[in-house]
């Protein structure tokens, strides 16, 4: 059987495909769009009308200029009169270590208290209940400013409060035992193991073509990395060493000190995101048919295997996409630690353009690095989602 080509043109034209992309009303549109540009225009030379008068020259060129203020507390190391861009740098380090903290600590917390209210146990749903809706009935900024109260109101390092000997309380931080592996801290060493673990993650997606990783099948691959890496630094004489703190005079000495204003921040944002993520957790695992756990339970499975194997798997479909957005809200609320004193990222941006005048420039900044770490976040929550998603079904 034979086709004829008919005569004329294969498809439609370029102002045919340009109207059905403009859609209708196309003049007005234009027109519409033509407007936005204008005050666009009308506001952007006004704005460099104003900073030529007071003798400010538009650009980032200020970030390579000395910075003439401390930051009490940074990841990377920084000191007054190294340039605004390592001092945009130090605040960027602190808020993409509350935020990577918080997500981590806040979903162990919340799948602890999605599954226990589902326990079947009343007094502990009623509990759990309760601090959900205290936590979600109330602004955050209110939560942290209880929890600076808290953590300043400590007592002093020689009466710190001891737990189990390991972890000291006091109103000069919160000191943990630290690991360190070739003499390096957790600030240089643990971005490395997470990008040694992505890498292998990324590897293993061809090995494991079309099939899905589940909780276990995730989980024991990064625990088969981090083993291996750690076996490998140890056998060149770099092993990991834990130094746990202890009482030394006045101070608490050795170990990771967290400050009272990281310490507040990390615990309101943990604490406030795991009342959400339970939430989340419960929604998912009731979504699960009951015919599921029945199933389960006829083939002898326990409780825990029930929830390991069967459920969290398939409930994973639901939870994963709004554990995305509860991550990504969290990276932006990490911005009101400007509030109790925390040097993050928009407080050294607003001490920036405090000291050079250059106001647009660090709020355009500030923008752009949550846009970037937001946009990184969803892409890798995408990654997973797409990973446990039933085949063929349709991408969310």
């Amino acid at each position: 059987m034979t086709t004829k080509t008919l005569p004329g043109p294969k498809g439609p034209g370029l102002l045919v495909k340009f109207s059905t992309w403009i859609g209708p009303l196309p003049f007005r549109q234009v027109a519409l769009l033509l407007g936005v540009l204008l005050a666009f225009w009308f506001f952007s030379a006004n704005t460099l009308q104003n900073m030529q008068r007071v003798n400010l020259a538009p650009g980032f060129g200020f970030l390579f200029q000395q910075a003439n203020f401390e930051i009490g507390e940074s990841v990377v190391a920084y000191q007054a009169g190294d340039s605004y861009g390592r001092a945009l740098l130090a605040g960027l380090a602190n808020t993409g270590r509350a935020a990577l903290l918080g997500c981590i600590l806040a979903t162990v917390l919340g799948v602890f208290l999605g599954i226990a209210r589902l326990a079947g146990n009343p007094l502990l749903a009623a509990l759990i209940r309760g601090y959900v809706e205290i936590l979600r009935g109330t602004p955050l900024l209110l939560q942290l400013f209880l929890w600076t109260g808290v953590f300043q109101s400590l007592p002093a390092p020689r009466n710190a409060i001891t737990v189990l000997d390991l972890a000291f309380l006091s109103n000069r931080g919160v000191f943990v035992p630290s690991l360190t592996i070739g003499g390096f801290s957790s600030t240089i060493w643990l971005p490395l193991l997470i990008v040694v673990v992505a890498g292998t993650i990324f590897a293993a997606r061809r090995p494991f073509k079309d099939k899905s990783f589940y909780v276990t099948k995730s989980a024991a691959l990064v625990v088969l990395t981090v083993g291996v890496t750690l076996a490998i630094l140890s056998l060149f004489g770099h092993p990991p060493v834990v130094e746990a703190p202890v009482r030394g005079g006045f101070n608490i000495r050795g170990g990771w000190s967290l400050t009272p204003e990281f310490a507040a921040l990390l615990t309101g944002l943990t604490i406030n995101a795991s009342a959400i993520i339970s939430e989340i957790v419960r929604s998912g695992i009731q979504s699960v048919r009951s015919g599921q756990w029945e199933a389960a339970r006829a083939l002898g499975l326990k409780p825990g295997q029930i929830m390991r194997l069967v459920v969290l798997p398939q409930a994973l479909r639901v939870i994963t996409p709004l554990m995305t957005s509860n991550y990504l809200d969290l990276t932006k609320n990490s911005s009101l630690a400007v509030a109790i004193g925390f040097p993050d990222i928009v407080s050294v941006a607003n001490t920036t353009a405090n000291t050079t005048g250059q106001v647009i420039e660090s709020i355009t900044l500030i923008m752009l690095l949550y846009l970037s770490i937001n946009l990184a976040v969803s892409a890798l929550m995408n990654v997973y989602n797409r990973k446990i998603a039933l085949k063929g079904a349709l991408s969310r």
